[in-house]
C-alpha cells in the first residue's frame, strides 16, 4: 500500500482516478486508528470505488501543547490495518505540516453561523478554526465524492457540514454512528492512554448518558444536568467538564423541550489527563 505524502503526488492520483469516473471517499482522521476508524473506512468502501484515508495530526486544533506533543502517532501500524481491510482500493495520504501549511501555521478564521461557540468552542479557544482550515484543505487536495466523519465528534460533524454548505463545497458529508467497546466507552485514539483504574472507570460516561436519555422523557432539563453533575462528583475518578443538552439543528443548549425538534446529550470528562467526549441522541 503506497503511502502519499505530498499533495501533488495525491492529488496527480485521485485527477487521474476521476477522469475515468471512478467514484471516491475520503476518510480523514488524525492516525491511531481504531476499530471505529476502520468502519468508517468499511463503509466508505462499500459507497465508493476507492477511499483515500488521510492521516494527519493537525496541529492548529490543539489548544493545548502538551495534548497535541502526547497525541499517538503510529503511521506503520495504521498503514497495516488498512492493509488488512483492502490492500487495493485504499489510498493513504500522510502530508507533513510544511505540505498542508507551508511555512505558515496558522488556521484561517470561519463563521459557522455560532456552531462554534458551542460545547467544545467554549473550553478549546481556536479548536474549529483548525478543524475547518485543514478538513477544506483536504477538501481542496481530494476532491472527494463523499466525506465520512463518526458522530463522536457531532458538534465536529455539524460544523463540517456548515463548512460544505457556506463554501458550496460539491462533497457529500456522511455522518455514521459511534462504534462502542464492548463495555459502551465510545473508541478514541486517546483511550490507549488511560490508565487502567481509568479505563476501568470510563464506562460510566456513557452509563450515564443512557441515564440522562433516560430521564428525558420524564425530567425537566435542568434536574438531568443537575443530576448528572451529581453523579460525577461522587465518582472519584473521573471529573466532569460539561455536560449539555443540546439543539441538534443548533447545538444550543435548551432549557426545555419543544415538540418537533432533535435533541441531544454531549458531554466531556477528564479521566486523569485524559479528555473524553461522548453523546447520545435523546429523541
Amino acid at each position: 500500500m503506497k503511502v502519499y505524502s505530498k499533495k501533488e503526488d495525491i492529488r496527480t492520483v485521485v485527477d487521474a482516478l476521476k477522469d475515468q469516473n471512478i467514484s471516491l471517499g475520503l476518510v480523514p482522521t488524525m492516525g491511531a486508528l481504531h476499530a471505529g476508524h476502520l468502519q468508517l473506512v468499511k463503509t466508505a468502501l462499500a459507497e465508493n470505488d476507492k477511499v483515500v484515508v488521510s492521516i494527519f495530526v493537525n496541529p492548529t486544533q490543539f489548544n493545548n501543547s502538551e495534548d497535541l506533543e502526547k497525541y499517538p502517532r503510529a503511521l506503520n501500524a495504521d498503514v497495516s490495518l488498512l492493509e488488512a481491510v483492502n490492500k487495493d482500493d485504499i489510498l493513504v495520504y500522510a502530508p507533513t505540516v510544511e505540505d498542508m501549511y507551508g511555512s505558515t501555521l496558522e488556521s484561517q478564521s470561519f463563521d459557522f453561523d455560532g456552531l462554534e461557540h458551542e460545547m467544545e468552542g467554549k473550553f478549546r479557544a481556536g479548536h474549529f478554526d483548525g478543524v475547518g482550515t485543514i478538513v477544506k484543505r483536504f477538501f481542496d487536495i481530494v476532491k472527494p465524492h463523499k466525506a465520512y466523519f463518526g458522530e463522536k465528534d457531532f458538534q465536529q460533524l455539524a460544523i463540517i457540514r456548515k463548512l460544505v454548505e457556506k463554501y458550496s463545497i460539491p462533497i457529500e458529508i456522511v455522518g455514521c454512528k459511534i462504534h462502542r467497546e464492548a463495555d459502551g466507552l465510545a473508541m478514541s485514539s486517546r483511550n490507549a492512554r488511560l490508565k487502567p483504574a481509568y479505563r476501568a472507570a470510563a464506562p460510566f460516561i456513557y452509563d450515564t448518558l443512557k441515564a440522562a436519555k433516560t430521564k428525558f422523557g420524564i425530567k425537566s432539563v435542568d434536574k438531568i444536568v443537575e443530576w448528572v453533575e451529581n453523579q460525577f462528583n461522587k465518582n472519584e475518578l473521573l471529573n466532569l467538564e460539561y455536560f449539555v443538552i443540546a439543539d441538534e439543528m443548533t447545538l444550543k443548549p435548551i432549557k426545555r423541550k419543544t415538540k418537533n425538534k432533535d435533541y441531544r446529550a454531549f458531554i466531556a470528562v477528564y479521566a486523569d489527563d485524559i479528555r473524553l467526549i461522548d453523546n447520545i441522541a435523546l429523541n
